[in-house]
């Protein structure tokens, strides 16, 4: 696919685009309405297609849960494997869409890997994540940041509480939430693991603060979050903080997401998986 019209989707689904606007450029890009239609089969999710944990799998044990947040209740979609045993708990964050089909099935992910894996709604405090992406990246937008990270920052204290957690806590996060993962490092000295796909970096002044191991990943493509990485790493250096960064060439931003073929990169989104689950192995148990 044409690069300009990938452009063009990362930029309506992270700019004031209105869809009006983006269907107007797209038809132009694409030559046609028809073309248009063709490529955002491919740009927009398809999840059914592309989930690879069912629901209902054998092995897995699945509860909805919630806990006090800042000024409200939080919602989240827990799942981990079946069997009484402490296991490190990672929570799993989602992009500017909310909790959608796509971040529980990575939740999922996280589970059968052997962790009690937490996919907070930040949406819940609103009502919810709903079924129409355009309302939930409004709704995203609506989201008081302060309270937000508080909301978080108490997931994290509910998993440690938990009788099934070994006390050893890490987040990983997408786009959004991988710009929450680095905020999550800055504020909460007791994360052990932080993992942050494409995600807008902390400031500068606030990386000595982070004490889990960090490890960030990044699409060669995506020159607007990579922008930010050179100030990150010359902090992350200066403070001495352990930290892995990978750019994979050639691959467009959220390209770990498999329900959008036309940015999705299965050889990228493998190596980055397996390096993500490595850490968790090292530092949860």
């Amino acid at each position: 696919m044409d690069q300009r019209i990938i452009n063009l989707f990362d930029e309506y689904t992270h700019a004031p685009l209105t869809r009006k606007e983006f269907m107007e450029r797209l038809i132009k890009l694409a030559g046609g309405t028809a073309l248009a239609l063709t490529a955002l089969s491919v740009l927009e999710p398809g999840y059914a297609a592309a989930a690879t944990v069912a629901p209902e799998a054998d092995d897995l044990e699945t509860e909805d849960v919630s806990w006090a947040g800042d000024g409200a209740t939080v919602r989240g979609y827990l799942v981990h494997p079946k069997g009484k045993k402490k296991r490190g708990a990672v929570v799993v964050i989602h992009e500017n869409r909310g909790l959608t089909p796509h971040i529980k099935d990575v939740t999922r992910r996280v589970a059968q890997a052997g962790y009690l894996a937490l996919g907070v709604d930040a949406l819940s405090v609103l009502g919810g994540t709903p079924a129409d992406e355009d309302k939930g990246r409004e709704l995203i937008g609506q989201l008081d940041a302060t309270k937000n990270l508080n909301n978080y920052l108490a997931a994290l204290a509910y998993l440690r509480a938990r009788p099934d957690c070994n006390g050893h806590t890490g987040a990983v996060g997408f786009c959004w939430g991988g710009g929450l993962v680095n905020q999550l490092a800055v504020h909460d000295a007791k994360l052990d693991a932080a993992v942050a796909y494409y995600g807008q970096q902390p400031k500068a002044e606030d990386v000595p603060n982070i004490k889990a191991a960090l490890m960030l990943h990044y699409g060669g493509l995506d020159q607007r979050i990579n922008a930010g990485i050179p100030a990150y790493e010359a902090a992350l250096k200066a403070a001495g903080t352990k930290y892995e960064l990978y750019v994979y060439e050639g691959v467009n931003h959220a390209f770990n997401n498999d329900t959008s073929p036309a940015r999705y990169n299965a050889e990228a989104a493998k190596l980055a998986w397996e390096r993500t689950l490595r850490l968790f192995k090292k530092k949860l148990g």
